[in-house]
């Protein structure tokens, strides 16, 4: 079983900077990818920003330039630097961690950009 821990939400002004954090434990043999997802009140979850084994990353249109994932292999953590944050970018954040066959969700951490 894994577990994902994440941390690192909160309240901010617009152009503010938040970093969120997700550490896996557990039992993991390799991890294929690590991913960032938000979802608003009455939407959708959409993927926000995604890095894979090699490094290679993926980002929403939206936050491109703005937001950065990185990852610390050694430690089963992936990051979301989040800078020039906007009103929309409010939602609950989750990260998943795909460890084929299986996918692991987080809890969710609350992101408010707000004046």
């Amino acid at each position: 079983q894994v577990q994902l821990v994440e941390s690192g939400g909160g309240l901010v002004q617009p152009g503010g900077s938040l970093r969120l954090s997700c550490a896996a434990s557990g039992t993991i043999a390799s991890i294929y990818a690590m991913s960032w997802y938000r979802q608003a009140p009455g939407k959708q979850r959409d993927l926000v920003a995604g890095i894979f084994g090699g490094g290679q990353t993926v980002y929403a249109d939206s936050v491109k330039g703005r937001f950065t994932i990185s990852r610390d292999n050694a430690k089963n953590t992936v990051y979301l630097q989040m800078n020039n944050l906007k009103p929309e970018d409010t939602a609950v954040y989750y990260c998943n961690v795909d460890i084929r066959p299986d996918t692991y969700w987080g809890q969710g951490t609350q992101v408010t950009v707000s004046s």
